[in-house]
Formats: structure tokens, sequence, C-alpha cells
């Protein structure tokens, strides 16, 4: 009796747990495996987790990113996104600006009435947080939208978030002059915002460049340059009269 019972198979036996664990496993990493496993077609729009390679970045690519920036005459910038674009520069970049813009412009305002008459007094304009989300936000994604179904239509094939990645990135300029545009002297602004649209506008048609190369298309690259330059002009009367 005990050697026939020790030549039995123990998985068969009633307190044989290795077997339960191990189908246990087997379970939890197929349902792993299909909970991490990314919805393809339109599900993959609602689903987060199609989202997470455009985040997947560190503060030194931000960090390197934001300074190619301000160097637009190397056009370089298309080529170190092009392995990762992110959305992370997008949203953070456009959001800081919204609030620079609101909180600066009502400073630079008070700044230059306070300059020419002494009596007045401080208060806060509501509408500039309103056109500041409404202008950058509209912007920013709705100008490289146009660009991609435009170029896609004319037979080009660009890359929708590489697009947002580069416009978004082109901005950050704008977060740094506005430090600047406080200053209440009003030739001094408009030097400013010059340099600043015209750095960020070269940033934006040089990279851009890169995507239609070969093409008869230099007028687009026309029209994102002065696109940014509209967009500074914009920033300098409406924010910082």
């Amino acid at each position: 009796m005990d050697e026939s019972s020790k030549s039995l198979p123990t998985s068969h036996l009633l307190g044989s747990v290795p077997a339960v664990i191990s189908e246990e496993k087997n379970a939890s990493n197929y349902e792993e495996g299909f909970e991490q496993q990314p919805a393809n077609g339109w599900k993959g729009v609602f689903n987060i987790s199609s989202y997470i390679q455009f985040f997947d970045v560190d503060t030194d690519i931000v960090l390197n990113r934001l300074m190619s920036s301000f160097y637009p005459i190397g056009g370089d910038f298309s080529l170190k996104i092009d392995a990762n674009p992110d959305l992370y520069g997008l949203i953070w970049i456009s959001t800081t600006l919204v609030f620079v813009l609101a909180a600066f412009g009502n400073c630079a305002t008070y700044l230059m009435q306070k300059h020419s008459d002494s009596s007045t007094s401080w208060s806060f304009d509501v509408s500039y947080m309103n056109v500041a989300a409404g202008s950058v936000y509209g912007y920013v994604i709705v100008v490289p939208l146009a660009f991609y179904f435009l170029l896609q239509y004319l037979g080009s094939k660009p890359s929708l978030v590489r697009f947002w990645c580069l416009w978004g990135y082109s901005l950050f300029v704008f977060v740094v002059a506005s430090f600047l545009l406080l200053i209440p002297v009003e030739l001094l602004r408009w030097i400013i915002i010059i340099l600043a649209g015209s750095s960020s506008a070269c940033f934006v048609a040089l990279n851009l460049r890169s995507y239609i190369e070969g093409s008869d298309l230099s007028l687009m690259v026309v029209a994102a340059f002065f696109l940014q330059m509209a967009l500074a002009i914009f920033i300098k009367v409406w924010f910082f009269p």
C-alpha cells in the first residue's frame, strides 16, 4: 500500500496545491496580457493605453527638445522627434502659456496704466484667461490639424502627432518672452515680440520643410511662418497693449 501510494501522481491528490497555483498563475497571466493589449481601430481612440506611448519621455528628453526650439536654424528637431514624438510638451507648454498670458497680461496692462496715471488701482480682468485659453488651445490644435489634412490631400504622408509635437514646442519661446514683455516700454515690447515670433516661425517653417521636401509645396512653409508671426502679433496686441 505504501509503495503503490508513492507511485501515484501528486497532481491528482486531494492536497496537491502546486497544480492549483500554477493554473491560477496561468489564468492571471492571460488576463494581464489581455488587458495590456491595446485596442485596434476606432476603439483605440477611447483607450487610455493607446496614448501612453506619446507620454513616454523623461526630463532630459523634454529639456533637450525645449532647447532645440531656441535654435531654429538647425532644423533638426524633426529628426529628434521622428522616432518618439510626444504630446507631453504640447499639453504642458500650451497650458503654461495660457496662465502666463492671463497673469502677465493683467500685470503689463496695470504697469502701463500706472506709468501714465499713478492713481490707477489694480484689477484682474478674467477675460484674459478666456481669450488665452481659446486662442492658444485653438491654435495649437486646429492649425496642425489643418496642415495635416491639407498635406494628406496633396499627396504627402504627414504625421499628425509629429505636427502637434512640433507646434507645441514652438510656443515655448512665447512663455519666455512673456516675462520680458512686462517691461513697460512699448518700443522694447515690439522688438521682443518680433524676435520671439521670428524665432518661433523659423522653427516651425524649417522643420515643416523636412516633411514636404521634394514636393512643390513651398507655399505651405511660408503659410506656417506667417501664421506664427500672426500669433505673436496677436499676443502683443491683446495681452500686452
